[in-house]
C-alpha cells in the first residue's frame, strides 16, 4: 500500500510510518512539521518509500492535492493536544486543525476512492466518563470536557457520519496514553508523556523526580502503530471503532525505575518532600480501556509491558534520543 499519514511528523505518525515501511509499504508524511533528525536517521534506509509534504493540514488546496497523489489508505492523526491555557487562548487553531481539517481530508478520500480511513481519536473522547467507570468500552457514553476533547469525539462522529452517507470505509481508535520514540515536547502537544519527560531528565544528567505515581494503562507506540498497521491491511473490519491499549496498568514510576536500571549515575524515583519534581505526571486517574474488541476479531493484544517497553525504548534511546 501507499499510505498517507497526516501529522505524520508527530511521535504516533512517526511510529506508524516506521512499522508500515518495516513491512515494505509505501508511505507518505504530510505534516507542517519536519521529520525530526532522529526520524531522518532512522528511515534513511527506506529510501524513496518514504515521502514528505510539508504543509499545514489545515490547506484544502494541498490537502486534495495530496490524497490525490495515488495512496491507497489515509490516516487522519494531525492534531493540536492542547491543555487549559492554549484552550483559552487559541480555540479557534484548536478546532481548524482537529476537526474543520478533517472534512476536506474526507471529501479528497471519497473523490479519489481510497480503500480505507483511519481517524486517531484519544481516550480523552471519554472525558468525565474516565471517573465513573472502571473498564471503558466503545460503547461506553463519552463525557468530553477538554477542547481536545471534545473535537475527538466529535471527529469519531463525524467521521462515522459522513462514512454512513458516502458508503466510505472510516474507521477510528481510540488511543489511550501513548508515550515512545520520536516522542518530544513543545510545538502542538502541551502535555508530554512522563516517559519522555524522564528520557530527557536522563539526556540531561538530571535525576527525573516525578510529582506522583503515574497509574495508567499506557500503551507502548510500537504497539499502536502495530495496531493501526493491522487495520489498514485488513479487508473489511467488523467494527467503526477501536480501543487501543494495553490491558495492564503500571506506573510511570515503574518505567522510569526501569529504564534507569543498568544506566549509571542516573536515578528516576518520587520527589521526596522538600525536593521540587522535574517530571510532572499529566495523567488524570480514569479507567482502562478495554481492548476486547481488538482481541476477538483479531487476536490482537499489546506487545510491551512495563519492563518490555523500558528496554526497547532503551536502546531506542541510545541510538537516536539523546540529540
Amino acid at each position: 500500500m501507499h499510505v498517507l499519514i497526516f501529522g505524520g511528523a508527530g511521535f504516533v505518525g512517526l511510529n506508524i510510518a516506521q512499522v508500515l515501511l518495516e513491512r515494505g509499504h509505501v508511505v507518505t508524511v504530510f505534516d507542517a512539521a519536519p521529520l525530526p533528525s532522529a526520524a531522518q536517521r532512522a528511515f534513511a534506509p527506506f529510501g524513496e518509500r518514504l515521502r514528505v509534504i510539508k504543509c499545514d493540514v489545515t490547506d484544502a488546496t494541498a490537502v486534495a492535492t495530496a490524497v490525490g497523489s495515488g495512496c491507497d489508505a489515509v490516516v487522519m492523526g494531525a492534531a493540536i493536544t492542547a491543555g487549559p491555557e492554549r484552550d483559552a487562548a487559541d480555540p479557534e487553531r484548536i478546532l481548524a486543525v482537529n476537526l474543520l481539517a478533517q472534512v476536506p481530508i474526507l471529501q479528497a478520500a471519497r473523490r479519489s476512492g481510497i480503500r480505507r480511513v483511519i481517524n486517531l481519536s484519544s481516550a480523552a473522547s471519554y472525558g468525565a466518563s474516565g471517573q465513573r467507570f472502571a473498564v471503558l468500552e466503545e460503547t461506553t457514553p463519552c463525557e468530553p470536557v477538554s477542547l481536545y476533547a471534545i473535537t475527538k469525539f466529535t471527529s469519531e462522529r463525524v467521521a462515522a457520519r459522513l462514512s454512513d452517507l458516502w458508503k466510505t470505509d472510516v474507521i477510528s481508535v481510540r488511543l489511550s496514553a501513548v508515550f515512545g520514540p520520536f516522542e518530544r515536547g513543545g510545538g502542538v502537544r502541551d502535555t508530554p508523556s512522563p516517559q519522555a519527560l524522564i528520557a530527557a531528565c536522563c539526556a540531561r544528567n538530571e535525576p527525573a523526580l516525578l510529582n506522583e505515581p503515574g497509574d495508567k494503562d499506557w500503551v507502548y507506540a510500537v504497539d499502536v502503530a502495530d495496531a493501526v498497521c493491522l487495520l489498514l491491511e485488513t479487508e473489511k473490519p467488523q467494527q467503526t471503532l477501536y480501543n487501543i491499549s494495553n490491558e495492564a496498568t503500571f506506573t510511570a514510576e515503574a518505567w522510569g525505575r526501569a529504564f534507569a536500571s543498568g544506566r549509571a549515575g542516573f536515578t528516576c524515583r518520587l520527589a521526596e518532600q522538600g525536593e521540587t519534581p522535574t517530571v510532572p505526571v499529566f495523567a488524570p486517574v480514569r479507567g482502562r480501556l478495554s481492548t476486547t474488541r481488538l482481541a476477538d476479531e483479531f487476536g490482537w493484544r499489546a506487545r510491551f509491558d512495563c519492563a518490555g517497553s523500558a528496554e526497547h525504548f532503551g536502546r531506542w534511546f541510545d541510538q537516536y534520543g539523546r540529540e
